[in-house]
């Protein structure tokens, strides 16, 4: 006959507490991080610098301030005048909420609104875009969180690859999102040291369905070689190759970009 334990108080309460943490840990793993990418779209010289002042002394401080830290600034390689010039902004989040709360908190800020107020409240006339695109996304489950770089040389010889996915239908593209998670792909990204800053779904934006990821290098040539060892790796060659993994990309975008000065990435 078997012996039944009998936990004294203390001890149920110390084994409540530990498996209480545990699962709040768990949870904690779990979270997933919301991403909104801002694409400010530019006509000429002027409106640049007008934006970019606003940015870098207004708006990235006042995201500060509401708890919005690791904001990425970035401009496109080779960005023309003729064609269109573009400033991405790339800004974390840790919930719905907090998205949903910043344009009342801005609203509020005295210093942002002081900072701004050249651009805040440019004319018509004189507009500092030609118009702000919006992408939102969500974190993918197996990298939850934004990873800033592990760089070390100077952020004017940088080059980060900024990738979207798209898929035909969206069960093709669902099995796009499996490949980078549950088949593991993202790890390849990890091990061969790509320095990946996210990986996401979008959740809304222009171009769906889709899914983006931005990796980062010391230079070009850095980059050049990571994407060989990447062609090369045994473990990618293997899960490319898989049938249910087939198809799944109908367009793939690549801009590459390198970081302002200011950024926090």
């Amino acid at each position: 006959m078997r012996k039944k334990i009998r936990l004294q108080p203390v001890l149920w309460c110390t084994f409540i507490a530990c498996m209480l943490t545990a699962n709040i840990t768990f949870a904690k793993k779990k979270e997933r991080q919301f991403y909104q990418i801002k694409i400010y779209h530019l006509a000429n010289k002027e409106q640049e610098k007008a934006t970019e002042n606003f940015l870098k002394d207004a708006y990235l401080p006042a995201l500060h301030r509401a708890g919005i830290s690791q904001v990425g600034v970035f401009k496109p390689i080779g960005n023309d005048t003729a064609k269109d010039m573009r400033i991405y902004v790339l800004i974390p989040m840790v919930s719905l909420k907090q998205y949903a709360d910043l344009p009342g908190k801005l609203a509020n800020d005295i210093a942002f609104e002081a900072n701004g107020t050249e651009y805040i409240n440019a004319s018509h006339k004189t507009p500092p875009y030609k118009r702000i695109e919006t992408i939102f996304l969500q974190a993918f489950a197996d990298m939850p969180q934004l990873q800033v770089p592990a760089l070390s040389g100077a952020k004017s010889q940088r080059v980060y690859e900024l990738r979207s996915y798209e898929g035909a239908t969206e069960k093709l593209y669902r099995k796009k999102v499996h490949m980078f998670n549950e088949g593991k792909e993202i790890g390849i990204f990890h091990r061969l040291k790509f320095n990946p800053v996210f990986f996401a779904e979008v959740l809304a934006g222009g171009s769906m369905p889709n899914l983006m990821y931005l990796t980062t290098f010391e230079n070009k040539a850095s980059r050049d070689e990571h994407w060989k060892s990447f062609g090369n790796d045994a473990f990618w060659k293997t899960i490319s190759s898989m049938p249910e993994y087939q198809n799944t990309v109908s367009k793939a975008d690549i801009t590459f970009l390198t970081p302002a000065d200011y950024s926090d990435l």
